[in-house]
């Protein structure tokens, strides 16, 4: 019987990554320049590239997959360059101008500090749905979920076929209360369906059934305004993937920090935003299971941006609200906070403050830095790598792309003139600046949730992750760095995507106050539980593999701001239910869950509680993977893993120094390398700054710690 393969592909901004794991659990990754607009072929030129390193033709390799899993960029990009569809959105009556409204910060937090500083200058984003394409019908249901008002199916009609003639591509139906009585928005949607069948259509009641209807709404009409292009990407791909061989049902990342089968990312595509950088959290988490890591902060840095999540205990942090383009939406996912920070990211001297500032605009691509030679004569973050030493022009991605390191020192030349510095000093404060942003941004992420970073491990991974690893993480005071598994760092959410499991969120608001109703609770998780399992059936999985997790957010009465409070497989008798003993150990784990994030002593024991949001997610695990463990050890780096010495300059030493440059994939189980050195691998390089040592352990990960 020919071995089967696990594969996971995810797109980023300059390149698109596959993972293929076999049933031995070998590893191979391959990477191929994205191809944007057309991202299919650049992913299916990535699993070609994967394909030719097992020794099979591209058709051969497909009809072997028995899981593929992708990660997809096309709704990120769809909003980022606002080429979405013509939006008709319907609603209540008197609630046309919520989405132009907004709420009073308009989208912008400490993240924008300078627009945040010098609030009066900033702008609210131009609009995803103008004006003239808002409708509003009669119809009012209050917030029991009583209906006051009857929906005016007339009036719908009429609405419908007005937007109808405007040339509307796609429709959002957002109600007032509809969470609490669904049946207004799906008629409307039956309307819609009667008169333009073939329209894409997104309800909030199918997406975001939640309290807060600015943000509702808005996750509506962003899934509206993505959705044509992103289901006609993936349907398109699904018959591509058919000629080439792939006989499966394809599933897609999504940004809860698993996997949903395509049906529903075509019915829900706002699902898929994040998905990539949610990936190396996946994997993240599935490798800290195995080397017993618990607590881990995970870094990925690409060509266009630097990502960070948070593992703690185990678990990856959530969150219930994104930002995208300013806009706030509902939606439940993996919490990823991200920067303009990339190996793409430009270099510039300002105007005014004559400073050295790094992004976050990003040559991406095309044409890319500088020493890609595609035209750009700015100098980037991986340009500055190149005139550095830490990056060998002639074996960059293990040869398969040559550099043009005179494009690099013409570029970073330019600044240093500018600016007043040598070529060195300029190259060097390029990296330190983007370095310092990324462990600024990490700081932040951390301490927000009430966690301290010197309690965690770095995870460094993306394409130039590992090369400034040793720099932020050491800014943090972390407890060390590890590239996983040697040279899958820069592929590592493409592994993710591939050991993601099936995963469903469900949500619903029931907003109740202490002392609360057993009753009532149950029957919400009741509820949850049915549609879950349901779901999972239509995606073809055995309700035997399904494993249900069940938290509410919760809030002191009174308060805005809600805690989501995890509710434990022992809090359970059969049948996902609570008792009496269940809530008041809920209650105690509010506390303790509050005070973690807001400060000891900060919550009030005296006040009541509410319960707002339940929420439901259902699991079910990905084919087990066997990684290969060495089991001898051996003594540190001999000098058959030394490939040579180039020059590098080093800031802490203040000098360009010759520096030994060893061959990654020839550094063994228990042997070290001693810094200054660079390790390279054929899809990144490990920057081993001075007094720094990188370890190999069992599993082939790169483990960097810190001397004095």
């Amino acid at each position: 019987m020919m071995e089967s393969f696990q594969v996971g592909v995810d797109i980023g901004g300059t390149f698109t990554d596959c993972v293929v794991i076999t049933e031995k659990g070998d590893l191979i990754a391959a990477k191929s320049p994205s191809t944007p607009p057309h991202f299919a072929q650049g992913m299916l030129n990535s699993m070609a590239a994967a394909a030719e390193r097992i020794g099979l033709p591209l058709d051969q390799f497909c009809a072997r997959i028995k899981v593929l899993t992708h990660g997809t960029t096309v709704g990120t990009n769809t909003l980022i360059q606002r080429r979405g569809s013509r939006v008709g959105l319907i609603t209540t009556k008197g609630h046309e101008d919520i989405i132009h409204i907004m709420r009073g910060s308009r989208g912008i937090d400490s993240r924008h500090l300078n627009q945040l500083v010098h609030f009066p200058e900033s702008q609210k984003p131009i609009p995803i749905v103008p004006k003239r394409y808002i409708r509003g019908v009669s119809e009012r249901v209050d917030c029991m979920g009583d209906v006051i008002v009857q929906l005016n199916e007339k009036e719908v009609e009429r609405c419908v076929d007005e937007l109808l003639l405007l040339g509307v591509e796609s429709f959002a139906v957002c109600l007032l209360w509809s969470f609490k009585h669904p049946e207004h928005e799906l008629r409307i949607k039956e309307i819609i369906r009667k008169r333009a069948p073939k329209l894409f259509v997104s309800c909030s009641v199918e997406l975001a059934p939640k309290w807060g209807e600015y943000e509702r709404l808005t996750a509506t009409a962003l899934n509206a305004y993505i959705g044509p292009v992103t289901s006609n990407y993936l349907r398109q791909l699904v018959e591509q993937l058919k000629k080439t061989g792939y006989k499966h049902p394809l599933q897609i990342t999504s940004c809860g920090g698993g996997s949903i089968s395509v049906d529903r990312a075509i019915e829900a595509p706002l699902l898929t935003l994040d998905s990539g950088p949610v990936s190396g959290v996946t994997a993240s988490q599935y490798l800290g299971q195995l080397i017993g890591c618990t607590d881990i902060i995970t870094t990925d840095m690409g060509g266009t941006s630097f990502d960070v999540g948070i593992i703690a205990g185990g678990r990856p942090a959530y969150n219930s609200i994104a930002n995208v383009a300013q806009y706030e939406y509902f939606i439940p996912k993996v919490d990823i906070q991200a920067i303009g920070s990339g190996g793409g990211s430009l270099a510039r001297v300002d105007a005014v403050t004559h400073t050295l500032r790094v992004g976050p605009e990003s040559a991406g691509a095309d044409p890319g830095p500088a020493c890609y030679g595609k035209g750009n004569t700015s100098p980037t973050v991986t340009d500055a790598d190149v005139v550095l030493g830490y990056i060998d022009p002639n074996n960059f991605l293990g040869g398969r792309i040559k550099l043009d390191r005179e494009k690099s020192l013409q570029a970073v030349g330019k600044v240093a003139v500018e600016i007043g510095l040598s070529l060195m000093e300029t190259a060097a404060g390029i990296a330190k600046i983007a370095e310092f942003k990324m462990a600024d941004i990490i700081r932040k992420t951390t301490v927000e949730k009430g966690l301290d970073p010197r309690d965690f491990t770095v995870f460094a991974f993306g394409g130039a992750g590992p090369v400034h690893a040793g720099v932020f993480a050491r800014e943090l005071g972390v407890r060390k760095v590890l590239i996983p598994l040697n040279r899958i760092a820069s592929t590592w959410c493409a592994f993710g995507a591939a050991t993601a499991d099936i995963l469903h969120v469900h949500e619903q608001v029931e907003i109740q106050s202490s002392d609360f109703d057993l009753a009532r609770v149950n029957s919400v998780l009741s509820d949850l539980s049915t549609k879950a399992m349901a779901q999972m059936k239509s995606d073809g999985v055995k309700s035997s593999s399904v494993e249900l997790s069940f938290s509410i957010d919760m809030r002191h009465r009174g308060q805005i701001n809600e805690v989501e409070v995890e509710l434990p497989a022992s809090f359970f008798q059969r049948s996902s239910r609570l008792n009496q003993t269940s809530l008041e150990q809920l209650t105690q784990a509010f506390y303790q869950r509050y005070e973690s994030i807001y400060g000891k002593g900060s919550s009030y024991s005296s006040a009541k509680l509410e319960m707002v949001t339940f929420r439901l997610r259902a699991r079910s695990a990905t084919p087990a993977l066997k990684l290969l463990r060495k089991t001898r050890r051996k003594p540190s780096a001999s000098a058959s893993a030394r490939t040579g010495f180039r020059s590098v300059y080093w800031s802490d030493l203040g000098k360009a120094t010759k520096t030994p440059i060893y061959d990654g994939s020839l550094i063994s189980f228990g042997q070290q390398v001693n810094g200054p050195a660079v390790v390279e691998t054929t899809d990144t390089n490990i920057v081993v700054q001075p007094k720094q040592v990188l370890h190999v352990d069992a599993l082939g990960n790169f483990e960097l710690h810190f001397g004095s």
